[in-house]
């Protein structure tokens, strides 16, 4: 934990002496301004990741795990091929896709920054299909491409921080603590471990993204509504804490069928990924969702 310390405050001490960058979301174009950079936070996130996976129960069910492998690495490979021919190679090399599927009777999902993705499998009743689960994954791994955790880090130290003397900050009595607990929320970290709260302006980001990645890998986006529908019931009983911060039910979906022609422009096979618009030509080809 001392070298968690030490990056946080590194990033804290960065904030604090000007430093920043202006990026932009894929896709979706938006601006954002970050404090922290891409190896503060892989850094971070890599600690805690290896950590909870310390005490993480592998399923041991070989063909679900295998299910979850296949969707996503073909949603990686997609990714990564859209990255490469849009002139955001430089993107990619922060990515070291892990896939994981443990055991947990939640319906819950999360991806850390640089592609460490770990499916619970109370969430695989829900899914029911590849082509569902992908759109789940797609979410997720779109959090890590819009870099949605860096910002949320980034957001925290300036609330928290921005007005504090470098000095005071570093050596306070209650400094480590607190910047310890900045890197906690931002990745999710602890007992709701993937369970933080985005905003809701980063949650619709990763819908849009989401189905948009999942068409890429040639999985039908259309999925989205009634797998959306299912995880609405799920989370009437109270058993669901996958995007409990989401927008509505109701919204969720209405905004991802106002997206829905978008992302069908990307539906061919998995092959839209390497184009640097949306592909409108070729056969349609439909994904078995037989496991």
């Amino acid at each position: 934990m001392k070298k968690t310390r030490m990056l946080l405050m590194a990033a804290v001490a960065a904030v604090l002496t000007g430093c920043g960058t202006t990026g932009t979301v894929p896709i979706t174009g938006r601006k954002q301004h970050l404090l922290v950079n891409d190896e503060q936070v892989l850094s971070l996130s890599n600690q805690q990741y290896q950590e909870y996976m310390k005490t993480a129960r592998p399923s041991v069910n070989a063909a679900n795990t295998a299910m979850v492998r296949r969707v996503g690495q073909r949603l990686a490979s997609a990714v990564v091929t859209y990255l490469n021919n849009n002139g955001l190679g430089s993107e990619v090399s922060q990515y070291k896709w892990e896939f994981n599927l443990v055991q947990d009777n939640n319906v819950n999902a999360f991806c850390m920054p640089g592609g460490k993705i770990v499916v619970y499998e109370g969430l695989l009743p829900v899914t029911g299909d590849e082509s569902s689960l992908a759109i789940v994954l797609g979410h997720e791994i779109a959090h890590a491409v819009a870099k949605h955790s860096a910002e949320r880090l980034s957001n925290q130290v300036r609330q928290q921080y921005g007005g504090q003397i470098l000095g005071s900050v570093l050596t306070g009595s209650g400094a480590s603590s607190g910047v310890q607990q900045l890197g906690a929320t931002a990745f999710g970290l602890g007992s709701s471990l993937g369970s933080a709260a985005y905003s809701r302006k980063q949650e619709s980001e990763a819908d849009r993204l989401g189905i948009i990645f999942a068409a890429m890998a040639g999985y039908d986006p259309r999925v989205a509504v009634p797998f959306w529908q299912r995880m609405a019931s799920a989370s009437g009983g109270g058993s669901s804490s996958l995007f409990s911060d989401h927008p509505s039910d109701a919204k969720r979906i209405a905004s991802i069928q106002g997206w829905m022609p978008e992302a069908l422009k990307y539906y061919k096979g998995g092959n839209a990924g390497a184009k640097s618009t949306p592909a409108t030509n070729g056969k349609t080809i439909h994904i078995s969702t037989k496991r």
